[in-house]
Parts: structure tokens; sequence; C-alpha cells
């Protein structure tokens, strides 16, 4: 990542000692002796719910009879009875809850990535579009009982949500005051109406980079204001928006100060670019924004008018968040907060510091393992966490953690005193959510407040009453922080007749007098306004292009890409031969790519997936000049025939670089567009320079050079593959596994440690997620679990046929899809008004018996190369000695 953050953002990540499980007489379960955990923590695993055909669980909570109630990811609600720590006589018992007219074959309700039991009720986030088996859409929803047979007969639909998938609605909380819940729902999830907002956001793009969406198709459906937190009344009928600019928070939870915490994503196709975003650790304050948008629209952290995280973790797929504050563990444990990563198997102790308004963070792996999909946790009424892995309908597993005999004290945590930065900004945020009296200037002194979240709370205020009472002192305002401030809230508040005034009010600020961050801020505004209100006219661009050309190149990357970015937009006349001059020598800075790169502390702790890490970390693309080559393909003048040359030959040096697997994707499509800005008699020549062969040509070839099976192949069933590979899985062949790999196809569709196709999940990390018994499924039966990720979707035509394809794209009037997996750049164009009706596919793009050329010895060298993440190193290609 290409941004000075502040050093809240670049809390480090501590490793501590983990033990694994304390020995105990008797039989160890696998599944616990696989366990990671701190001393004198105890690991059981309780239950299997695919033993029982119960499906994969991935929501839980205990209603007040100290019963668990979970979910199905795509099924029913059960109710579980766990017995207690110590107890050998008692049998966990697990029965499917009895709603309305639920049957073998149709879901009255469930589908449920959030549950929570309050108010003598069962609050059930619902996950799902309407079919024939669930006829519950997404939304939330309340179940009573109110006939006393202890099971749920009325259902009550509190707010419908238009969003599903793995980036849908998710999950559900208490408030600190037991008096209301709090809701969280991803970037596929659109806001719905509500009935206040600390502030309401927009789907404003608000940035001027050359807008590249994802080019796998991930952003299709990405709404602009990403992510989002609500807070709900018990009875659903008034809600009120906290925050939004999030990518995908599966969870959220209180610490015991009453500050509210949550594990944002990344987006890890996106490794490897500038504006790539670590899985993170974010404060949610009143009215915050943390900048989630699509593509290459994303905001740096350091931008004014969003907040940064308290902690980058890394790559991962963050789920559960919950606080252990009412855990019997020990006071450093209770007070910290457990974000769950699936991807990784790892559950994570944030320890939190306050740090002026808001909070430093380290994150200590508490728990781990592989694999170890987690999806849920809570602290039970005993004191023990529990904790659910699974979803995709993988093998799922209820385990409890819990510290020594159970017996700590868990009496309720007192609150500390709080710090006057933080009692600055909750009085500030007081006067979010609509016009409140005097509001104006209690704000006002705090616009140039040295405490970041301070001059966030504070502008958030200003910005929630009526601008006729603020914008002329904005305009009248002389201090140059203050001047910076109110021009961001003016241009995000006020109307286009404004934009003149604001600019010539930024133009009084001397640039040079500013430190960093408040320069960075000033180009933010200037930006901003440009975004909210329209581009300046002659006159006024000419007065911003001689204010900021002396400023530019500046001393650090972060300032550069701002002045880059207006400067070329602006077309200022030496813009472009600057930020060539930049980009021959622009060299990342550590501190920059230490938070881009956070995933390296990870390279120790399981070299499962750690090496892959490496390898990838080895051969990192330069983020800055890659900016600066996203900066100029929007360029139309300033070009010199050498300076062409030297831009588009970079292109193709760049393709050699390895990142997430939408980097060459990016690259491509940054390249095009300045292609797309020559004359047509010049296009062949840098076309051919850019590196168009290495792009066209580089997914043709995958197979080719590797032997072919040996066979005899068979038509391979679940249960014989399962017993070959459980028969024995070392001593294997990697370079036989990795041709494998590539025959059967996997390869034309799968990354694997950077090498391959793009149209399926990448594979490197599949060991430590998947099971050799999901792996295989997946293998053989690719259909039985299409992830909305990936599924392909049925396009119903005006003259009644049909039309299959991924969706990768959209606009006003076309669908664009791709239709040969082994060649997805090949996209096909749809106008939507020859359609007349869409729905996600149920048959996987994958075809299925791509391992019947194998005999058991390749489809063991197969199955080791992929749980070894591709790594040569991993010891099941280690030769034993006889």
């Amino acid at each position: 990542m290409l941004r000075t953050l502040s050093v809240v953002a670049l809390a480090a990540i501590t490793i501590t000692a983990c033990t694994t499980q304390p020995e105990k007489t008797g039989p160890v379960d696998p599944k616990v002796e696989k366990l990671k955990l701190p001393d004198n923590f105890t690991a059981e695993h309780l239950y299997s719910p695919g033993d029982s055909m119960q499906g994969s669980w991935v929501s839980m909570t205990f209603d007040p009879k100290g019963r668990m109630i979970v979910s199905d990811q795509f099924g029913y609600l059960y109710r579980v009875t766990v017995p207690a720590i110590g107890d050998t006589t008692n049998r966990l018992t697990a029965e499917r809850l009895k709603i309305g007219a639920d049957t073998s074959s149709k879901v009255t309700m469930g589908y449920a990535q959030g549950l929570l039991y309050a108010f003598n009720s069962l609050y059930v986030m619902v996950n799902h579009n309407k079919d024939e088996k669930f006829s519950q859409g997404s939304g939330l929803y309340r179940l009573q009982d109110t006939d006393g047979d202890d099971q749920f007969d009325k259902i009550t639909l509190l707010k419908e949500l238009k969003g599903e998938g793995e980036h849908g609605p998710h999950s559900i909380i208490l408030s600190p005051d037991k008096k209301s819940l709090y809701v969280v729902a991803g970037n596929f999830t659109r806001i719905p109406e509500m009935n206040s907002y600390r502030m309401r956001p927009t789907d404003s793009i608000d940035n001027l980079l050359p807008m590249i969406k994802d080019p796998g198709g991930h952003d299709r459906i990405v709404n602009a204001h990403g992510g989002w937190v609500a807070h709900v009344d018990s009875t659903g009928s008034n809600w009120e928006l906290i925050s939004s600019g999030f990518r995908n928070p599966f969870d959220i939870a209180f610490n015991e100060s009453g500050d509210l915490f949550t594990y944002d994503s990344d987006m890890e196709w996106d490794f490897g670019m500038p504006w790539y975003r670590p899985t993170r650790i974010c404060h949610v304050t009143s009215g915050s924004e943390f900048g989630w948008r699509p593509g290459t629209a994303k905001w740096s952290p350091n931008y004014p008018d969003n907040l940064p995280a308290i902690l980058n973790i890394g790559q991962g797929s963050p789920t559960n968040v919950v606080s252990g504050s009412d855990a019997r563990f020990p006071e450093k444990y209770r007070k910290a907060i457990y974000a769950f990563d699936w991807s990784f198997g790892i559950i994570y102790a944030v320890h939190l510091e306050p740090d002026g308004a808001s909070y430093k963070a380290t994150a200590e792996e508490f728990l781990s393992g592989a694999p170890l999909p987690l999806t849920d946790g809570v602290i039970g009424p005993d004191g023990a966490m529990y904790f659910l892995t699974g979803g995709r309908r993988l093998e799922s597993d209820l385990y409890r953690v819990y510290y020594k005999d159970n017996t700590a004290d868990n009496s309720p945590l007192k609150a500390p005193a709080l710090t006057d930065a933080q009692q600055v900004r909750r009085r500030l945020e007081q006067y979010h959510g609509g016009a409140r009296a005097g509001a104006v200037d209690v704000a006002w002194p705090y616009l140039k407040h040295e405490d970041r979240f301070i001059r966030f709370a504070a502008r958030i205020a200003l910005e929630n009453q009526p601008v006729a009472e603020w914008q002329n002192r904005a305009l009248a305002e002389t201090d140059p922080v203050t001047i910076i401030q109110t021009g961001i809230a003016l241009a995000r508040q006020g109307t286009p007749v404004l934009k003149d005034s604001i600019f010539s009010r930024l133009l009084t600020v001397d640039y040079g007098k500013l430190s960093a961050v408040q320069q960075g801020d000033l180009l933010r505004a200037t930006e901003l306004v440009i975004t909210r209100m329209g581009n300046p006219d002659d006159e006024q661009q000419a007065r911003l292009v001689a204010y900021l050309n002396p400023h530019y190149p500046a001393a650090n990357n972060a300032l550069n890409r701002s002045l880059s970015k207006l400067l070329v937009y602006l077309n200022a006349p030496d813009a472009v031969s600057k930020t060539m001059a930049l980009m021959a020598k622009a060299v990342d800075d550590k501190e920059e790519q230490k938070t881009a790169t956070s995933s390296e502390d990870l390279i120790m702790r399981n070299p499962q997936y750690g090496l892959d890490i490496a390898d990838m970390l080895a051969k990192m693309p330069p983020m800055q000049q890659t900016w600066y080559a996203t900066v100029l393909s929007q360029a139309k003048t300033g070009w010199t025939p050498e300076l062409q040359e030297t831009y588009f030959k970079w292109f193709a040096n760049a393709f050699g670089f390895k990142g997430g697997r939408s980097f060459i994707g990016f690259l491509d499509k940054a390249r095009k567009n300045a292609l797309a800005l020559l004359p047509k008699n010049d296009f062949a020549h840098f076309n051919s320079i850019s590196g168009d062969s290495l792009v066209s040509n580089g997914r043709n070839s995958l197979t080719a050079g590797y032997p072919q099976p040996k066979g005899p192949g068979k038509r391979w069933k679940l249960k014989e593959a399962v017993a070959v590979i459980d028969s024995g899985l070392s001593n294997r062949n990697y370079e036989q596994g990795k041709a494998m790999f590539a025959v059967t196809l996997c390869s034309s569709c799968h990354n694997m440690r950077g090498e391959g196709g793009t149209a399926g999940p990448d594979l490197t990390q599949l060991g430590t997620r998947f099971t050799t018994k999901d792996i295989l499924e997946a293998i053989i039966d690719p259909s039985k679990t299409v992830s909305d990720q990936y599924a392909a979707t049925v396009f119903t035509m005006k003259d009644g046929s049909s039309v299959l394809g991924r969706m990768v794209n959209d606009d006003a009037g076309k669908y664009y899809i791709s239709q040969n997996p082994f060649s997805p750049q090949t996209v096909r164009e749809l106008d939507k008004e020859q359609v007349t009706g869409t729905k996600l596919s149920k048959v996987s793009v994958m075809l299925p018996g791509l391992i019947n050329r194998l005999n058991a010895e390749e489809l063991r060298d197969l199955m080791a190369y992929l749980k070894a993440g591709g790594n040569p190193q991993d010891t099941v290609f280690q030769q034993k000695k006889k």
C-alpha cells in the first residue's frame, strides 16, 4: 500500500508463544490435537453436524435456558444442548427447530448468517434470495414463541435487505446497555432507507484516479457505499446508519468502554496494486466512513474524509468478531476483542490500548489450526468460548475453549476512564444524526484539533447541520487547517454554486507552511470539490495548476500520488514529463510496503501457507510505479515520442511481476485505456511493445510441455478417492503433482502461487482451509456447492432462449459475460432490453470428472500438490530415508 498511515494504523502484530493442547489421559481427538492455544487453555471438540446430515453451521447464539441455537448456511435452524464442562454422563443433543411448516424439503426459517437471542425473541439475519426451498428473502427477522410450547411460531420481517451471498447481510449483536441492536452487512448489500443517519452516504466515487473495475467481475454488483453498520431498536421500527465504507465485515463487537469494532476483509485479488488494503481492525465510530470503493477507486486510508484502521493484519477472510468480556479468562483476554479468520484458521486476540480519541492495537494469535475454516463464535453463559467451523457446505464442527477449570471470575469488567480526547470525541458525536442547536459553535474549534478522530467527529457534526448555518463562516475563515476541513465539508454538503468560492478560499492557504498531513488534506479537499461539484472553469483551472505545480514532485510518495492524480487530470503542461521522471526512479516506501504486505508476519506461523506469502512478497510489483502508470493512462497531452516509448514498454516488463489474480487485468485495462487515446496509426506499434502478446497468449499454453497421465484412469467416486489419499500421502513426486495440476486443466482456471488462470478461486491456500474430503468432493462433484463469487448466470431472453455465462460487468444498457472459463478475457455483450430475467446457475462452470484420467499414484501426487499449496519444500514431498 502506497500510503502514509498514522502510527495507530501501523500498530504491530505480536506473535506470542503458543502451545498445543494440554496432555490428557485417553485418546486425543485429532481435530483438537491440531489446535494451538496459549498455556492453560483447553479446547474440546463437541460435535460434527455433518455426521447427522445437519449441514454446515455458520452462526450461533445462546437462549436464556443456556441452549445454543445455530443455523446451517443453506438450511434449517437447530437447537443444541451442550453438556457442562467436565460432564461425562450427558451427551450433546441437536434438534431441528420446528418453525411453522418446516418439512424435509421446505425451510420456514434458516439460511442465517446472524443470530441473536434478546428481548424474549430470536433475531435472525437471513442471507438468501427466495427460491423453491426457502420462501423468505434476505433481511432481519424476529421469531417469537407466543403459545409457550418452547417453539417459535411467530415470524416477523423487521426489514427487507437487498443483497445476499458472501457479501450480503451478516450479523446482529446487542447494544452495551442491552436496550437495542446493531447489525452489519457486506458491500453487496444496498443500504436501505433508514429513519436517521449519523452521516448519509452517497454513491459518489470521489476519486479522480481512472476508474478500472475489477477485471474478474467481482465489482459488478458492489455498492459504492460499501459495507455498513446500523443501530436498530428491538421492534425493528427505528433504523439509524452508524458507519459505512467497509468491504465485507461479517461481525462487530463492543469493548468494555462501549466502543465498537469490526474486522474488515481485504480484496485479495488486488494484492500488489497500490490500492490494495489488507484485512484490518477498524474502530467503528459515529458517522465513520472507511473508504471502500470498487476497483481502483478505493480511498487511501490517509484521506481525511475517511478513517484509518487501527490495525492491519494481512491477507485472510474475516468472519466472527466477539468480545471476551464475559469469558472466564484471565483479565488480559477478557479485555480482548477476538477476530476470526476463515481462510487461515486463526483466532486473533486483539488487545486495545487507548490512544488519543481512538486506540492502538496489537493482535496475538490466540488459537489456530489447519484446516480450520472458522465461521462464528460466542462466549457462552458458562464463560467458555464456543466456536464453529464450516461454511460453503464444508465439513463443520463445534468446539469449546476454556481456561484451566473454567472457574475464573467473570463478573462485569469495570469500564476504564476515558481519555480526555475520547471524551471530546463522544461529546462531538452527540451532534451527529441531525440538526442540533449549538452544534456549529461546539464543533468549530475542533476542526483544527491535532487528533484525527476528533477532527473527523467535528466535521461530521458540522455536516449534520444545515449548510446555510455555516457556509458563510467557512468562506470567511482564516485559519488554514479550518479552511481545509470546512472546504471538505462544503464540497460534500454544499451545492455546485459554491465551487469557485471554495477553490478561492483553498488557494489562500500557504501550502509551503503546512505539514505533510495538512498538505495531503488540502489536496484531497481540492479533489472533492471537483468530484462533487464539477470541473473548474479555464481560469480557475489555470490558478489551481499554478498553485500546485511548484510543489510537484513532493518529498514523499503519498503526496506525489495525490499531486500526480490532480495535475494530470487538470492537464498541467509538464505533468506527464514530471510523472514519467518519478516513475523511472520510484521506490516503494518501506513502511508503506509493510502495510501492504502485513501478511509477512504470518510466514513463520504456519509454513503451510507462509512460504506462499514469502514467494509472492519476493516478487512484489512496484506499487508506486503502478500508480503513476494508472494515472498517466488518462493523460491526453504532454507526451513526446520518447516518453510514449518508455511508458508503453513499462507495461511489458510489469506483466512479469506477481500479484493478486486481478493484477494482470488491472495493468492490461490501464494499458488499453492509454492506447485508446493514441492516433490510429500509432496503435499497432505501441500495442505490440506494451506486451499485448504476453496478455493474449499467456493463458493458452498452461499445459504445454507437461507429461500426460499414464493411467489407467477410472471413474473416481468420492469414497474410494478419499480412501486412496487417506492410505498415505508421503514421499510424493512434486513435479508429477504439478504436471497433473496442469493436464487436468486445473491451472487453466485456478491460480497456484501466482501462476495459472483466473476464472476460479486461487487454490494456494486450499490445504489450510479444506479437508481431503472437501477437496475431492469439489473436484468430483463441482456443482454440489457453487460459491456466488464464481457462479454463472442464466439469462432468459425475449425470444424464449437462454444464455449462460459468468457476469463480469454491466452498465445501463448491457450485460458483459464470460462464457469460456479457459479464456475469461473473451467477453460477450447482451443488450439488457433483450433480457427478461436472470438467476444464478446451480451448475458449476467447472467440469466434473477432470481426474478420471489419473491412476491412484497420479491422484496422490495431484492431491499432495494441492494440499501443499504448490510448495515444493512441503514435507509431503520430502523423501524419507530407507
